[in-house]
């Protein structure tokens, strides 16, 4: 039985609401598990820094604490540190204090950190209320977590940078099973009290913990593209430099991606960024589909059309490794290549090989240890942008079949196979596509 199907402690609705939802959209239960045990080998502190935006405080939050308290209930403790700019705003606005920003930084008079120190006071013990109220813990830490230094006063006023992080209040609330609750204040060896933009506070206490994974919870659910469609993954080794060079990259965007790729640089190869919706942050972390913008700092993706471009002994061991069997003696000597799509690695591969009904499928592999990283996806996506259409074929109980469900056009279900295919296909093509799955030769040995 997998252990998400029995969590210590289901005693929330919102909790069990967050299960339903999370079961009904996910491949499979061994799909959860894997994902599951990979997180719950890493050290408390290590596991994901989760950053919530004022406004997702003030619009999302029965589906934030809903989502927090599964991850507790599952065994897995978050760090939130949250901001509170909407609140910010208005409070300001009330007391007649006009809202001044340079560099992006609120500029902090005296008056105005009164109403900042309120505001994240208030803001953070509603976060925590609620999610005791929905009986996960969770402990509110409005101080004694950043050091900071002033930025430049005559400039930004009482606005603070990072001088040092202090784990002592994090790591006492993570040991207790509790979820820490940080707000993005500062204060100086003097007990000055500073404001801190909360995605600087986010970045610093990333450099200082290096978690596995870093979220940030947003209402539109992840980075857009020009046409305002949810970007599934970027591969920044890959994909960063042509992307900044998009017209529709500017401002805000443009900015986040620079801070990520920044963040990412400081951290150990298999961290990650996740841009998703409250709602949506256990299928984010828990599917190899996930749900929203996965940035990594990836790994380069090699091409051929030539098997001789490829350490072969490693991409055989790649897939066998992946699929738990072994390829056929002469799978290379036999095989059509068109053309293969190796992470620089050998942790993922996607090979094409040209048959008479058109461009085939003829292996997607990802070791155990790349999925979830979003290499799986970068090295698809790669090949997606140069290969209109392409057939495939995959066994009736293979899990990543939901994936292939969404990304193929249509799919006939087959005795042993169902044989997927995208791009142009009229009824004869399809034909021919199921005519060359149902005749095509096994290339892995029977399990023995």
């Amino acid at each position: 039985m997998t252990p998400i199907l029995r969590p210590h402690a289901v005693h929330a609705p919102q909790t069990r609401q967050t299960i339903v939802r999370l079961l009904s959209s996910m491949a499979s239960a061994k799909e959860i598990s894997q994902y599951l045990k990979r997180f719950s080998q890493l050290d408390a502190a290590r596991f994901a820094v989760v950053k919530v935006g004022g406004a997702v405080l003030r619009d999302d939050l029965d589906a934030l604490v809903s989502s927090l308290a599964f991850l507790q209930d599952v065994g897995l403790t978050p760090i939130v540190i949250h901001g509170a700019g909407p609140q910010l705003d208005v409070e300001l606005a009330e007391a007649g204090i006009e809202k001044r920003t340079i560099d992006g930084l609120r500029v902090t008079s005296p008056e105005a950190l009164a109403i900042v120190r309120r505001v994240f006071h208030a803001q953070n013990l509603k976060l925590v209320e609620a999610l005791q109220s929905a009986d996960a813990r969770a402990t509110s830490i409005v101080s004694g977590v950043f050091e900071a230094d002033l930025l430049d006063r005559e400039r930004y006023g009482l606005v603070g940078q990072v001088r040092r992080v202090e784990l002592a209040p994090i790591q006492a609330s993570l040991q207790a099973g509790s979820i820490p609750v940080i707000a993005s204040l500062g204060e100086t060896v003097e007990g000055q009290i500073l404001n801190i933009n909360a995605d600087v506070a986010a970045n610093a206490l990333v450099q200082v913990l290096q978690p596995y994974k870093i979220v940030f919870l947003t209402g539109t659910g992840g980075l857009l593209d020009a046409q305002g469609r949810i970007i599934d993954s970027i591969n920044l080794s890959s994909e960063y430099d042509q992307l900044m060079r998009q017209p529709w990259v500017e401002g805000g965007m443009r900015l986040k991606l620079e801070q990520i790729k920044q963040l990412l640089d400081g951290l150990p190869r298999a961290s990650s960024v996740s841009i998703t919706r409250p709602s949506e942050l256990a299928k984010e972390l828990f599917t190899h589909k996930g749900s929203g913008t996965l940035v990594r700092r990836g790994e380069r993706v090699l091409q051929g059309d030539r098997w001789e471009a490829f350490d072969l002994p490693r991409l055989r061991g790649l897939i066998e490794s992946a699929f738990g069997r072994r390829l056929v003696p002469e799978y290379f000597e036999r095989t059509r290549l068109h053309r293969a799509y190796v992470s620089e690695h050998y942790r993922a591969a996607v090979i094409l090989t040209a048959e008479d009904a058109g461009i085939y499928l003829d292996k997607f592999a990802v070791l155990d240890e790349a999925q979830g990283e979003g290499l799986g996806r970068a090295v698809w996506q790669e090949m997606r942008a140069q290969t209109p259409a392409l057939f495939w074929r995959s066994r009736l109980d293979n899990p990543i079949n939901v994936f292939y469900d969404a990304e193929a056009d249509g799919c006939i279900k087959q005795p042993v196979w169902k044989v997927y295919w995208y791009g142009d296909a009229g009824f004869d093509r399809i034909e021919r596509y199921v005519q060359a799955c149902n005749a095509r030769p096994a290339t892995l040995e029977a399990p023995v």
